[in-house]
């Protein structure tokens, strides 16, 4: 069982005490970060402005259906899970995806094809001409870019216009809802960029990186496995809100960070409203865990050009449509992940994952579970629709994919209006200023999905890397640990 707040403690702290810590954000940024403070004796409070913890990771049972608002897996990137699944007692609750999870799809010319896992299926397959195919034989002698480059401008020159159309561009669609010819390569693939600086090209590059991964106990992503929970994946965050006992505060509204430095110790001032109750809280060190646009607001005091720059990282709105239908009601076997989607294919949607393919209990006996994604940089006007025509719309774009023959059991749509950040071309200068305000102001550290990644892997990580630095921090309050230090970049 995870320990809870000792005798005497006391964790919603409204002056300051030794070594305490505010983390501003109950996403599972904040929730993580909190969580390896606390294992390290450190009094930490969390402040989120929502009634329920967990951010967008959020799940909904009805019917025997389960329906994942927000991510609907993760992948397990690091060793970290492992030992939040222990630390958590959630060891018996994780769920594994089925084998069949490793084929993914690709919409060519109205048909699925399979992307193909190793260099024979890759030859074979039907997704690429042959000119294509032999384009990306050309690739370990293209020479460096000397400027920086979208994803799009990295990805034709080192490996052709057709690899981009049919595998990157799909690709960026389905992790970023984004467009590739926006997108900094550095910022937002930040791996596939090290392999052309480090190693010369991205085939070398891949097949040494193998060994440098082993040596580090990470996986990556398209190996490591695919995971969720039984109760699914809003089960970590609450399973964090329970272990963090009365140290999670919700309905907290962050209005205003300040920095006192006097002549013992600097610490900050956290101030805001919980309803209509205004708070004061004082600490040690604080960390900020929630997106732009708020990050951007409470750090206006520090440097209003900074601020400005924030706030200007897009977010494109995405709809999530979920549908369910009967099985015999599909015109295919459903034996991957799913689908994605080339912007040249002029479809109204980004892709779809085969939900109840992945896990077993994400529909009745007999049923199909399917989660659509529309809008996001390739069309967000699409959002815009209300909840009866997304579903409409949805519905026959899978009838024509899929052969979905029926109008859906169950539906559900969500939608976020400011979903994914984009990490564009200008990205890294604006987080290279995110590191000048830390060091100017020792123990105000900036997290968030904008920062470092924006997979659950990649917030879990940044999580306990942050957490690290704090604790140096509270150890050495005037030596300032920047963002990059241990991160392996």
């Amino acid at each position: 069982m995870p320990r809870g707040p000792g005798p005497g403690e006391t964790p919603f702290m409204s002056r300051k005490s030794k070594q305490s810590v505010i983390v501003i954000g109950g996403g599972i940024s904040g929730l993580a970060t909190a969580w390896w403070l606390h294992k390290a004796s450190v009094d930490v409070v969390v402040l989120e402005r929502d009634r329920v913890p967990g951010g967008t990771m959020r799940t909904v049972r009805e019917n025997g259906w389960l329906i994942e608002t927000g991510p609907n897996s993760a992948l397990e990137t690091t060793p970290l899970f492992q030992t939040l699944f222990d630390d958590l007692g959630l060891r018996d609750e994780v769920l594994y995806a089925n084998e069949s999870s490793n084929n993914r799809y690709i919409l060519r010319e109205g048909e699925l094809h399979a992307l193909p896992m190793s260099p024979g299926a890759f030859f074979r397959s039907r997704l690429w001409s042959i000119g294509g195919k032999l384009r990306l034989l050309k690739e370990p002698f293209v020479r460096r870019a000397e400027r920086e480059e979208t994803v799009a401008e990295f990805v034709e020159r080192r490996l052709g216009r057709e690899f981009l159309d049919y595998a990157i561009n799909p690709f960026v669609a389905g992790v970023y809802a984004g467009n590739p010819e926006e997108l900094s390569v550095r910022a937002a693939f930040p791996k596939l960029y090290r392999l052309e600086e480090k190693y010369g090209g991205l085939i070398r590059g891949q097949i040494k990186g193998r060994k440098e991964r082993r040596e580090r106990a990470e996986q990556s992503k398209d190996r490591a496995r695919m995971f969720s929970f039984k109760q699914g994946m809003q089960t970590l965050p609450a399973a964090l809100h329970r272990a963090l006992a009365g140290r999670v505060k919700t309905s907290m509204e962050v209005r205003q960070i300040s920095f006192t430095d006097d002549a013992r110790v600097p610490h900050f001032e956290v101030r805001g409203r919980n309803k209509k109750t205004a708070f004061k809280l004082m600490a040690d060190a604080v960390v900020t865990a929630i997106p732009t646009g708020g990050t951007a607001a409470l750090l206006s005091r520090f440097g209003k050009p900074l601020s400005d720059s924030l706030s200007r990282i897009p977010y494109p709105p995405v709809a999530e449509v979920y549908l369910g239908f009967r099985s015999e009601d599909i015109g295919r076997k459903l034996d991957g992940f799913g689908f994605l989607v080339p912007a040249r294919e002029n479809r109204k949607i980004l892709g779809t994952i085969w939900s109840s393919a992945l896990f077993p209990g994400r529909a009745p006996q007999g049923f199909e579970a399917l989660t659509t994604f529309v809008g996001g940089s390739r069309q967000p006007e699409l959002v815009e629709y209300d909840d009866e025509q997304l579903i409409q719309l949805v519905t026959q774009e899978l009838g024509q994919i899929m052969g979905v023959r029926d109008t859906p059991c169950i539906a559900r749509v969500t939608k976020w209006q400011h979903a994914i950040p984009q990490y564009i071309l200008g990205h890294l200068d604006i987080m290279e200023e995110l590191e000048y305000l830390e060091r100017r102001h020792p123990g105000l550290f900036i997290s968030g999905n904008f920062r470092g990644g924006i997979s659950v892997g990649d917030c879990v990580m940044r999580s306990e890397r942050v957490a690290r630095q704090v604790l140096e921090h509270l150890k050495n309050p005037e030596r300032r640990i920047t963002t990059t230090e241990g991160a392996g970049l």
